[in-house]
């Protein structure tokens, strides 16, 4: 029964998704115009330059604003990611903490100094 009740939301995740490709193109370009006008605004040198890139920077923001819904297609794709991790029993987790090893010298360092200066 769990595996069904994933199966359909992970399919309905997906034609949500897909219903919003459109949105999500558009939310994508837009990121793509912000990114731009603040990269080459900081390495413009003229006045005019500067105002340039300031102007298709706020481009980008008002054609990001427009795209809004896009950003129900990220939560239909990031649904159906985590419902492929549980499907196939696999942990989810949000952290970027690694698992020290406890036998690595390189990462517990400072333990096996302490054992080498005894």
């Amino acid at each position: 029964m769990k595996k069904l009740f994933f199966l359909v939301v992970g399919v309905i995740a997906a034609i949500v998704a897909l219903s919003m490709l459109g949105p999500l193109v558009g939310f994508a370009f837009s990121a793509l115009l912000v990114y731009l006008g603040m990269h080459y605004y900081i390495k413009a040198k003229s006045g005019f330059g500067k105002v340039f890139w300031v102007i298709v920077g706020l481009m980008g923001v008002f054609s990001a604003i427009s795209n809004i819904p896009a950003l129900v297609g990220l939560a239909a794709i990031f649904l159906m990611f985590v419902l492929y991790k549980k499907w196939n029993n696999e942990e989810v987790s949000f952290s970027r903490s690694k698992v020290i090893k406890e036998d690595d010298p390189f990462t517990n360092f400072e333990t096996e100094w302490a054992k080498l200066t005894k």
